[in-house]
Order: structure tokens, then C-alpha cells, then sequence
């Protein structure tokens, strides 16, 4: 990109472009394509488990590919989540300080959230 764009303050400032809103679209489409195909393969699994108990339910989780694939699923949710939040907060919250504090915030209960319930899921699959 050429300065021609930038006025002479933002270069000496180096201000700019932060080159991240790329990566964050790329990550936002790429998780949002991996939800389209694993919430279908979730909503399929969910529904053949209609009116089963929790043994048979707690076997089918416990079934490799199963696991692996809810796995994928709660990951690509939550980190999908995560970034959805912040380009929200980054467009609408203009208070620095509370700013980063909802940033953190999200962060933080999304890899929470994460660690949790892939925790629940390895629990199951690993029959402790």
C-alpha cells in the first residue's frame, strides 16, 4: 500500500492499518464453515439419541469418531464465538478501559468454556 493515503501525522505516528482484520475475516469464515458442516453432523447425532437413556448416550459419545467430531465442534464454536465478540466490542465499545476489559473478558470465558467442555467430553470417552 502506498502513503499516499496516509497523512503525514499517521506516519510519523505509524498509524494505520493494524493488518489483523484480515486474518480475523479469514478465521471468522473458516470456523463458520467448519459449524455449518459439524453442527449438521451434532444436529444428526442429537436427534438419533432422541428417547435414548443415558447409558446408550454416554456409549455414544463415548464411540471415537464421535468424541473427535464434538471435539471439533465445541472448539470451532467457541473460538468462533470469541471472535464474532470481539469485532463486535472492536466496533461498538469507543471506552478504552472497558474495551479491554470486555475483550478479556470474552477471552476468557470462551477458552473457559472451551477447556470445560472439552473436558466433559473426554471424560465420557475416556469412561472415567
Amino acid at each position: 500500500m502506498s502513503n499516499k493515503f496516509r497523512t503525514p501525522l499517521k506516519n510519523v505516528r505509524g498509524l494505520g492499518a493494524a493488518k489483523i482484520g484480515t486474518e480475523h475475516f479469514v478465521h471468522q469464515r473458516l470456523t463458520a464453515t467448519a459449524l455449518v458442516l459439524l453442527a449438521t453432523w451434532f444436529l444428526i447425532f442429537v436427534l438419533g439419541l432422541v428417547g435414548s437413556d443415558h447409558a446408550t448416550a454416554v456409549e455414544a459419545v463415548s464411540r471415537p469418531w464421535n468424541a473427535i467430531l464434538l471435539v471439533g465442534f465445541l472448539v470451532a464454536m467457541f473460538w468462533h464465538a470469541q471472535i464474532g465478540l470481539q469485532v463486535i466490542l472492536e466496533d461498538y465499545i469507543h471506552n478504552s478501559l472497558l474495551a479491554l476489559a470486555l475483550q478479556v473478558t470474552v477471552k476468557f470465558v470462551a477458552v473457559l468454556g472451551a477447556i470445560v467442555s472439552i473436558f466433559a467430553v473426554a471424560r465420557i470417552a475416556l469412561g472415567a
